[in-house]
């Protein structure tokens, strides 16, 4: 039970990360759409800015970091989950 309540939480947070990362490719935000973003900033940017701090944007513009924080997102609930 203990371990489909992490993988189930993980899944929701990865999908945040997933909306998140989507939501950066609108060019100008106004209305509720800022204010999602705002809000997903909020909840993602903390875990975000662990992997920002390693990883630097490709050519400058091109942020992988998602991609190695959603990697190690699912590692860590899998090594979790085995654990238990």
């Amino acid at each position: 039970m203990l371990e489909y309540f992490i993988v189930s939480l993980a899944d929701v947070y990865t999908m945040i990360l997933f909306v998140y990362v989507l939501m950066s490719w609108i060019p100008q935000k106004s209305g509720i759409v800022a204010d999602i973003d705002t809000v997903l900033g909020r909840v993602c940017d903390p875990f975000l800015n662990l992997f920002r701090k390693f990883i630097p944007p490709i050519g400058g513009m091109v942020d992988i970091s998602p991609i190695f924080a959603l990697l190690v997102l699912q590692f860590a609930v899998r090594l979790i989950v085995m654990i238990l």
